[in-house]
């Protein structure tokens, strides 16, 4: 369960997004927890240092095209928020899927197109990792 505990965040992502609050819950259905919300972004995190921001498209404002081309947002997965179940919730939800599929160095991968069409990867390893 990813800690809510306040600190430096190395590296985040920002989402710009059409509507927050369904883009939150649809993040939220797939396993991250809302650590903080206002009116202009919500803050969404997977795991300590794994946090996403979903940013609110300012009034008047429209983006044409499709978000995030050329861009994958990845996050690993593990324990009961396994790739498998990720796949299931999101195509529950009604997103476009693509996988879970072996990929040749050694993950297992599932990308799940969200609400506002960004792509993002949820990854695991496909072979015992050595330590």
């Amino acid at each position: 369960m990813p800690s809510d505990d306040p600190y430096v965040m190395p590296s985040y992502v920002k989402l710009l997004v059409a509507d927050a609050e369904r883009s939150a819950s649809f993040y939220e259905l797939l396993g991250f927890t809302r650590v903080h919300q206002d009116p202009v972004f919500v803050h969404l995190r997977w795991a300590r240092h794994a946090d996403l921001f979903l940013v609110a498209t300012p009034p008047g404002v429209s983006l044409a095209g499709q978000r995030g081309l050329g861009v994958i947002v990845c996050f690993s997965a593990a324990g009961d928020r396994g790739i498998e179940t990720i796949a299931a919730r999101a195509a529950a939800a009604g997103a476009a899927v693509d996988g879970p599929r072996d990929q040749p160095w050694h993950t297992r991968e599932v990308v799940v197109t969200d609400p506002d069409g960004y792509r993002v990867c949820f990854v695991e390893p496909s072979t015992p990792l050595q330590g």
